[in-house]
């Protein structure tokens, strides 16, 4: 019988080697994985947001309101409206004071602490009316605020509650480096169930609801009734949102919730400590979006910008911006669109100068504007138009049925007296005048930025557009007073 030889394996080079030296090199080899396996579940558990939760939950804020409300007038919930019954209920609660007796109602909410000295952060809907606030802590603790500022603009309030001792507070961070996918944390107290978190992502940037000086971070963290005023947290513990508002067909989370930016929220939170209001600049113009054929109509290279189209008494008028400039950079910064000029112009102090850039007859013009103050501006009074004297005559012409403006059509329509313009008398509802939103009773005031004041004005800008390759014409319409450009196409 042969001699016993030592198992061997084969490598690929063809060389042998002893199956008993490689037991160490196994045995290294397993040890290493248990060590890689020890050190994945830990990293596991530290992912955990138990020890964020716990440093950030003191800081969060249960908010109760209470609000005297006057006694029902009436059997209102208790029988049905024209029931025989309503009358006989009506003379018992008038018999027991039950209808002028006031009673209180309460609402709840969420807020979180911004400074140890007690400055509380949340909604306007959450306090708004209330005669009674009062706080609840994290550990139990309640104590009453008082409201130091307001701003139904952005729907956020300050508050201010008095203690002896120091409040652990949060920080803002930077909403703008928020990037849609991150992980974000909501804490509140959702249909009064007490201090509850939730967890999702950042599912969307800069969203628009329906306030001027909107920018929402979309979440799908679980907001509910009772969440609002609560912070949004990154994973820094820092305040990135405002939890605000929910998008729900039943009135509970389906998660689409709404947070307003914390660079919004702390630019108004110093206004509100500081004023005890907002101070917003005031650039003081009416503006519209520039479309693909208003920017072809005007020479522009791209549809960007603000094209304004009326300049009442204010900052803008004395700097010297004209209707029909397009405002393409604020204070250094290129302007997209409207929303996005609104809320620069918002965010930059009062009394500022600023340098803003608008393209004007072709080019591009620099022009300073002293910003005013935004809350002090309303019922600015437009722009007067310059009076002429046009020949009364008629035309149809790129759909429309035109007429120079009279006293009489100044009266019958109830324009003021110094509008000075082509009337639309009917429109063809088969043109691009009709889809564009073109109606009688509509006037024209400009063409390619000009004034027309006859039939004759009006044929001259068509012909200069025509010589200059454009393939639409530029039109300044007013209705009810209210100014926008339209660019009708030149074709036939």
């Amino acid at each position: 019988m042969p001699h016993s030889q030592a198992a061997t394996i084969s490598y690929s080079t063809g060389a042998t080697a002893p199956l008993s030296r490689l037991r160490p090199l196994w045995l290294g080899a397993l040890a290493l994985m248990l060590v890689l396996m020890q050190a994945a579940i830990a990293q596991a558990r530290s992912e955990s947001l138990a020890p964020l939760i716990e440093k950030l939950s003191p800081a969060v804020v249960n908010i109760t309101t209470t609000t005297m409300i006057e006694g029902r007038t009436g059997p209102q919930g208790v029988v049905p409206e024209g029931s025989p019954f309503e009358e006989f209920f009506r003379d018992f609660r008038d018999r027991n004071g039950e209808n002028t007796r006031p009673r209180r109602s309460q609402a709840l909410g969420s807020g979180f602490v911004i400074s140890e000295d007690g400055y509380v952060v949340t909604n306007n809907h959450v306090i708004e009316g209330a005669d009674e606030i009062l706080i609840e802590f994290f550990s139990g603790e309640e104590l009453p605020a008082k409201v130091i500022g307001t701003d139904k603009n952005t729907d956020l309030a300050l508050l201010k509650v008095e203690t002896d001792e120091p409040l652990p507070f949060v920080k803002f961070g930077d909403s703008d480096t928020a990037r849609v996918g991150d992980f974000v944390v909501a804490i509140g107290n959702p249909l009064g169930q007490g201090f509850s978190v939730s967890a999702g992502i950042v599912s969307a940037r800069n969203r628009a609801l329906s306030g001027t000086y909107d920018d929402y971070i979309q979440t799908d963290a679980a907001i509910n009734r009772g969440n609002s005023g609560g912070p949004l947290f990154n994973m820094d513990g820092e305040v990135i949102g405002v939890n605000t508002a929910i998008l729900s067909p039943n009135g509970g989370s389906i998660g689409i919730g709404f947070s307003m930016a914390s660079n919004v929220v702390n630019r108004t939170m110093k206004q509100l400590k500081e004023f005890g209001e907002t101070r917003r600049g005031w650039l003081g113009v009416r503006i519209q979006d520039v479309t693909d054929d208003v920017a072809e109509a005007m020479g522009l290279e791209q549809a960007a910008g603000a094209l304004i189209t009326d300049v009442p008494e204010g900052p803008a008028k004395e700097a010297g911006l004209l209707s029909g400039d397009v405002i393409v950079t604020f204070d250094g910064v290129n302007v997209d669109d409207t929303r996005a000029l609104v809320r620069q112009v918002g965010n930059t102090e009062v009394g500022k100068a600023v340098r803003v850039i608008v393209f004007r007859e072709g080019g591009t013009q620099t022009v300073l504007v002293t910003l005013g103050r935004r809350e002090g501006a309303e019922g600015a009074v437009p722009a007067v138009m310059e009076k002429g004297s046009p020949e009364v005559t008629e035309q149809d012409i790129l759909g429309l049925t035109l007429s120079v403006l009279t006293e009489d059509m100044r009266s019958e329509l109830s324009l003021p007296d110094d509008m000075r313009g082509l009337l639309v008398m009917a429109v063809d509802e088969s043109t691009q005048a009709f889809e564009k939103g073109l109606r009688p009773g509509d006037v024209i005031t400009e063409a390619g930025q000009q004034k027309v004041l006859s039939m004759g004005d009006l044929d001259d800008r068509i012909s200069e557009a025509k010589d200059a390759g454009r393939k639409s014409l530029l039109l300044l319409v007013r209705r009810a007073g209210e100014p926008r450009f339209v660019a009708l196409g030149l074709d036939g």
